[in-house]
């Protein structure tokens, strides 16, 4: 189980509405020497200004002006360095900073190792509103399974690997 967090509560006004950030791990087979993935999705709860519809082209019109595509293309932003997404991990909280949105999200010490130890995370970006899933209340393994796995997820969202920065001691 794991809970979002808000980027921009209160934001109502905005045509984006309230913007959530919700991390995870994969968990690779048994069998299988593939490292463990660290992911965060942001989402809209849907209650931008001018509905559920609005905010997601305002979203993809955001993501879009930063330089992240729609779709099923992956964005290797350990490669790509013009886009102006960074990820810094530290003391089990992730900052993730994009030209629209910053925010602290607390993540558990499995994601933060698997992080530190791959170098990099994977973020999606979905159009898509979740707003079943709010800020602060739990959002089960089902659940979560349920709206990542939904067909239309790939092509309604911007996915890209983000390096993992540290703080330098």
């Amino acid at each position: 189980m794991t809970s979002s967090t808000a980027a921009t509560p209160g934001q109502q006004e905005s045509l984006l509405g309230t913007l959530a950030v919700i991390p995870w791990a994969n968990e690779p087979e048994p069998e299988s020497d593939a490292p463990v993935m660290p992911f965060l999705m942001v989402y809209s709860l849907g209650d931008g200004r001018d509905g559920p519809e609005a905010g997601a082209e305002a979203l993809r019109g955001e993501l879009e002006k930063a330089g992240l595509s729609i779709g099923d293309k992956v964005t290797d932003l350990t490669r790509e360095t013009r886009i102006p997404v960074t990820l810094l991990v530290e003391a089990e909280q992730a900052v993730l900073n994009l030209p629209f949105m910053k925010v602290q999200c607390p993540v558990p010490p499995e994601w933060e190792k698997a992080a530190h130890e791959t170098g990099k995370a994977y973020l999606i970006c979905s159009l898509r509103p979740w707003p079943e899933a709010v800020q602060g209340q739990p959002v089960s393994e089902e659940q979560l399974r349920a709206f990542v796995g939904a067909d239309e997820l790939v092509e309604l969202s911007a996915h890209c690997l983000l390096p993992v920065r540290r703080v330098r001691t």
